[in-house]
């Protein structure tokens, strides 16, 4: 078997501003949303927010894809913080606190794994009218043809695929809006190191000015 390149493994060809340009000439945006306690409200409310997401999910008439990431929270610079607070306060009493506390931060990790989760809506869009079926497999790796042919489009046609697909984000956003969401559209930076962080969990973020992902 032939030595392949983690690179070729990786659907990504390129990111521009807000769009994830992949291999296959199909286009991405990512919307990352805030969370609701949805046990801590009333009745009515809960009702309120099922009736308003299926008004929501009614007014969309293309394809989206929900995308939650649950990640092993990291707090060693959090920790670190409090260690330099510890050893430059002045006062006796805040050095005291803050040690009990980083004590107690530590403590509650080794007892228990503590997660962050993030909340993501991606759009695609399609240059042909018959999208590839990828399957949902793996988060946002679903989103990637696993077999995509490699197929190169041009400037012109990217800012005339992104005007429609910023159509469709905006679209979203005014509907997650009035749910009561906080919602924005990632940038071309955020994009670069989400993508970076799937493919390397537990690396720090490696950031390309030119928006190409270099695994």
């Amino acid at each position: 078997m032939a030595n392949v390149s983690t690179k070729d493994l990786v659907e990504v060809a390129d990111i521009q501003d807000t769009v994830v340009l992949l291999k296959n000439g199909s286009l991405r945006a990512v919307i990352e949303v805030s969370s609701i306690n949805f046990e801590l409200r009333s009745e009515p409310e809960q009702v309120g927010i099922l009736q308003n997401f299926q008004r929501f999910l009614n007014s969309i008439d293309f394809p989206l894809q929900i995308v939650v990431s649950s990640r092993q929270l990291n707090m060693d610079e959090y920790l670190k913080l409090l260690d330099t607070v510890s050893v430059n306060n002045e006062s006796e009493l805040m050095k005291i606190q803050a040690v009990e506390y980083a004590k107690f931060i530590k403590e509650l990790l080794e007892l228990s794994h503590i997660m962050s989760k993030k909340f993501y809506i991606v759009l695609p869009f399609y240059i042909y009218e018959k999208p590839e079926k990828t399957g949902l497999v793996q988060s946002f790796k679903s989103v990637l043809s696993p077999a995509g042919v490699v197929r190169k489009i041009n400037q012109a046609e990217i800012e005339t695929y992104r005007t429609q697909l910023m159509q469709r984000a905006d679209l979203v956003l005014d509907g997650l809006i009035s749910l009561g969401l906080k919602a924005r559209l990632l940038g071309q930076e955020e994009l670069v190191n989400l993508f970076f962080n799937l493919y390397n969990p537990g690396e720090s973020t490696k950031l390309q000015t030119s928006g190409e992902l270099r695994p």
